[in-house]
C-alpha cells in the first residue's frame, strides 16, 4: 500500500481547481451516494466497504495536500475545507448508523474488495499507480463450519436420524467431473459487486428481470392426474428440464411457486431435499408435495425433531429451529435446498442467515450442481444490496466477487465498468443465471379472477394443545349422549360399528342449543372458534405483513376484536401502516379509512371485521385478501372477498384462508366450501352434495361426534 508521501509524486496537476486534487470531486460524489443509502435504511456490505475507503482516501489526500510545497497556502486551505466537507458528510452518516463508527478507524484498505475500490478510484482521478499496486490477489476462502461452536450444544440428532444413518452408512459417491482450475480471467482485476448492484438499481437496459424461458411443450408430462400447470409455471419447468439449477423465482403470491418447486425438484431428482420456510407455511407446503409428487414422502420437522420420518424426501423445516438441526442436515447428503420467503436472509449478520448460507455451502461442496432456489416476491425490502445473501446462497456470488460461472458470463461480454454499455449487459447477465420474476397481470390469462387458496398452520404450542384437548373432550362428551340414547332404546338392528345418523343429528342439535344458550361459557363450539381465531392470529398477521411486502396492499379479515388488536399491534411493530374498519366506527371515521387505504400508497393494510366491513366497501386498491378467522356462512366469506373482487379491479384476486391444521377448523372450511356449492345447485343448476344443506355450526359438531364414535 503506498504512503501519503509517494501518493503525492503521482498526481497530476494543471491550473484548473478540480485538477489540483482530482481525487477530492471522485469522494465527494460517493459520500453524497453513502449518505442518500443511509437515510433509505442502514447500509449493506458494499456501501459499507465504500464508506469505509472514503473515510482513509480522505485522511491519504489530507496528508498529501497538507505536504505538498506546489499549492499556494489559499488553495491549500480550500482544499482542506472541501476535504473537511467529505469528513463532515462521514460523521453525519455513521451518527445516523453507529455501527460505521468503527469503519472509520482502519488506516487503510485491508479486504481485496477495498483494495479495488481505491485503485479504480484512484485510476479515475488520473492518479499514476506502481504495477504492484494494479493487480491485487484476492485471499483464500476460509471455508465456514454448518455448525458455529456457539450453536454446537443445541444440536439433537432425531432418534429416527439415526436409524437413516445406521441403514445406510455412506452417501452415493459423486463422480460428476470437476471443472478444470478456472483461468485468469480479464475482469479478474476489477471491483464488480458495486457496478452489478448499480446495474439493477438503474434498471440499465430496461427489460424484465426475467431470464429466457423455453417454450411451452406441447403436451403436460409433469402434472399428477387430475391436476394441470399452468402455462407460466409450465416454461419455469422447461428450464429446470434442461438442466438450469439455480433460482430466484420472484413470482407475485399466487402464482403458485411452491408448486413450481415441488415440481422442480422432482424433474431434477434432487432427493432428500431440505426446504427452509415461515412457520406459518409449513404445513402448506407439506400438502403441497403430497398433492403435486405424491409418489414422494415430506416430513415436517417440529421441535427437537422426534417425530419426524428421516427416510422422507422432503424435509420442511422453519427458521426459528433450524439452527439446532444444523449437524444432521449437513450430513444427509441433500441434494437440493429451497429458501421460501428468502428475503428473511437479507440481514447477513442474523443468526439465520448464516445458518442457511452454511448449509448452501456443505450442499455445493457434496453435490455437483445441486438444486437451489430462493423464492421471494420481494427480493429487495430496503436497497438493491438486499440481493447479496441471495446471491451468495444461490452461488452466484461470494459476496466480495461474482462466482466463477457469472464472471464467465461478464467477462465474455468484452466491456469493463468503466464502459457505460456495460451495466446492461452485466444485469442480463446475472438475470440470465436464474432470475424469474412474473406477476399477475403477466400471467393473467393463466389464472382465474378470484381463487380461495387455504394455508394449514400448525398450533403447536401449549394454547394449540389446548384446544384440540378441548375439541376431544367436547366429542368424548358428545359420544356419551349419543351411546345413552342408543342404550336406553336399543341399538333396533344397527350392524356393529354402524352410526344412527339421526341420533348424531339430535346429540349435535341439542349441544348447538345448548352452546347458544350458554354463550362464552364453557367448551363449546362457539368458544373453541373463537380460541382458534385467537391462536391463528399471529401467523395470519404474519403472513399478511409478508404479503404485503411482495405485493403491496392487503385486506385482513378478522371476525373477532381481540384477533384484529392482536393483528394491528403485529403489523405497528412490522412497521407497516394499516388502517381498521370495525363497527364501531362514526361513518366520517370508516370513509376516512376506505380513502386513506385506496387512495394512500403508504397505507398497506385494511385490517377489516368480518361482519362490519362485509358489505357495501370498496377495497379495490388490493387484489390479496386474507381471512384469518372463518365465518359461519359461505356468504359472510364472499361479501368480505368481494370487497376487492369487483367492477374496476384489473387483476385476479386471492384470498388467502389460514386453517389451524387437525382441528375443527378444517371442517368447517370444508363446509364453508359445501355452502358455496349449495348456491351454486340454486342459482346455477349445479349439482351439490345434499349434505350442504346442514348449518355449518351443526354439521361441525355433527363431525366432532362421527370422530369421537370411530376411535
Amino acid at each position: 500500500m503506498p504512503t501519503s508521501a509517494t501518493a503525492a509524486t503521482r498526481r497530476r496537476k494543471t491550473s484548473r481547481r478540480d485538477d489540483e486534487a482530482p481525487l477530492i470531486p471522485i469522494l465527494a460524489r460517493k459520500v453524497r451516494e453513502i449518505e442518500a443509502k443511509a437515510q433509505r435504511g442502514k447500509l449493506g456490505p458494499t456501501n459499507r466497504v465504500k464508506f469505509q475507503v472514503i473515510a482513509f482516501l480522505v485522511r491519504e489526500e489530507r496528508a498529501r495536500v497538507k505536504t505538498d510545497d506546489a499549492f499556494s497556502d489559499s488553495a491549500r486551505a480550500e482544499l482542506l475545507k472541501r476535504l473537511d466537507g467529505v469528513a463532515t458528510i462521514l460523521a453525519k452518516t455513521a451518527a445516523r448508523d453507529t455501527s460505521l463508527i468503527q469503519l472509520l478507524e482502519a488506516d487503510q484498505a485491508t479486504s481485496p474488495v477495498a483494495k479495488r475500490m481505491r485503485r479504480d478510484w484512484l485510476l479515475e482521478s488520473g492518479a499514476e499507480l506502481a504495477p504492484e499496486e494494479l493487480i491485487i490477489t484476492d485471499i483464500a476462502p476460509v471455508q465456514t463450519p454448518v455448525v458455529p461452536a456457539a450453536l454446537a450444544e443445541k444440536q439433537v440428532t432425531p432418534p429416527s436420524v439415526e436409524s437413516r444413518q445406521l441403514a445406510n452408512p455412506f452417501l452415493a459417491p459423486d463422480l460428476t467431473p470437476r471443472p478444470a482450475t478456472t483461468p485468469r480471467r480479464r475482469l479478474d482485476g476489477w471491483e464488480l459487486m458495486g457496478p452489478l448492484y448499480k446495474a439493477f438499481e438503474t434498471g440499465a437496459g430496461g427489460s424484465s428481470a426475467t431470464m429466457e424461458l423455453p417454450p411451452l411443450p406441447e403436451y403436460d408430462h409433469i402434472s399428477p392426474k387430475g391436476l394441470e400447470v399452468m402455462v407460466h409455471q409450465s416454461r419455469f419447468l422447461e428450464a429446470v428440464r434442461a438442466g438450469h439449477r439455480s433460482f430466484l423465482l420472484a413470482d407475485e403470491p399466487g402464482l403458485g411457486k411452491t408448486a413450481q418447486s415441488v415440481l422442480a425438484a422432482s424433474l431434477a431428482d434432487a432427493y432428500p431435499l431440505l426446504v427452509v420456510v415461515p412457520n406459518v407455511v409449513k404445513m402448506n407446503w407439506a400438502r403441497e408435495v403430497e398433492r403435486w409428487t405424491p409418489q414422494r414422502r415430506a416430513t415436517v420437522i417440529q421441535g427437537d425433531g422426534t417425530d419426524i420420518d428421516a427416510f422422507a424426501d422432503v424435509f420442511i423445516v422453519n427458521y426459528e429451529i433450524l439452527d439446532r438441526h444444523l449437524s444432521w442436515l449437513g450430513s444427509i447428503g441433500l441434494k437440493g435446498m429451497v429458501v421460501d420467503e428468502a428475503h428473511f436472509i437479507k440481514n447477513l449478520s442474523s443468526q439465520r442467515s448464516q445458518n442457511v448460507l452454511a448449509l448452501a455451502s456443505r450442499i455445493r461442496e457434496h453435490t455437483r450442481n445441486p438444486l437451489m432456489m430462493a423464492l421471494t416476491g420481494t427480493p429487495l425490502i430496503n436497497d438493491v444490496e438486499d440481493f447479496d445473501a441471495i446471491w451468495r446462497f444461490l452461488g452466484w456470488t461470494t459476496g466480495d466477487k461474482p462466482g466463477s460461472e457469472l464472471m464467465g458470463k461478464l467477462d465474455a461480454t468484452g466491456l469493463t465498468p468503466a464502459d457505460k454499455a456495460f451495466y446492461g449487459e452485466a444485469r442480463d447477465a446475472v438475470i440470465s443465471m436464474g432470475i424469474v420474476r412474473r406477476k399477475k397481470k403477466d400471467v393473467a390469462a393463466d389464472l382465474p379472477d378470484k381463487l380461495i387458496a387455504d394455508l394449514p398452520v400448525q398450533l403447536d404450542d401449549e394454547f394449540g394443545r389446548g384446544i384440540r384437548q378441548a375439541e376431544r373432550e367436547l366429542g368424548e362428551r358428545l359420544a356419551a349422549k349419543y351411546r345413552r340414547i342408543i342404550e336406553a332404546r336399543g341399538d333396533r338392528g344397527l350392524a356393529e360399528g354402524e352410526i344412527d345418523e339421526d341420533i348424531v343429528r339430535l346429540v349435535a342439535h341439542n349441544e348447538l342449543e345448548e352452546s347458544r344458550a350458554a354463550g362464552t361459557g364453557g367448551d363449546n363450539v362457539f368458544t373453541m372458534v373463537r380460541k382458534i381465531g385467537q391462536a391463528k392470529s399471529v401467523l395470519a398477521a404474519d403472513y399478511a405483513a409478508q404479503l404485503q411486502r411482495s405485493v403491496g396492499k392487503v385486506v385482513f379479515f378478522a371476525k373477532h376484536i381481540d384477533v384484529m388488536d392482536q393483528a394491528e399491534a403485529h403489523f405497528a411493530s412490522s412497521g407497516i401502516r394499516y388502517v381498521s374498519i370495525r363497527g364501531d366506527q362514526t361513518t366520517p371515521a370508516r370513509q376516512q379509512a376506505i380513502d386513506d387505504f385506496n387512495g394512500d400508497e403508504s397505507v398497506g393494510i385494511a385490517v377489516c371485521s368480518l361482519t362490519a366491513a362485509g358489505v357495501g366497501l370498496n377495497l379495490q386498491a388490493a387484489s390479496n385478501v386474507v381471512l384469518s378467522e372463518l365465518s359461519w356462512t359461505a356468504a359472510e366469506q364472499t361479501q368480505a372477498i368481494d370487497r376487492v373482487h369487483r367492477i374496476g379491479q384489473d387483476e385476479p384476486v386471492t384470498a388467502w384462508r389460514i386453517i389451524a391444521a387437525h382441528t375443527i377448523d378444517t371442517k368447517i372450511a370444508e363446509l364453508i366450501d359445501q355452502k358455496q356449492g349449495l348456491a351454486a345447485r340454486a342459482l346455477d343448476g349445479e349439482a351439490v352434495d345434499e349434505t350442504a344443506s346442514e348449518p355449518v355450526q351443526l354439521a361441525a359438531l355433527m363431525h366432532l361426534l362421527r370422530e369421537a364414535l370411530s376411535i
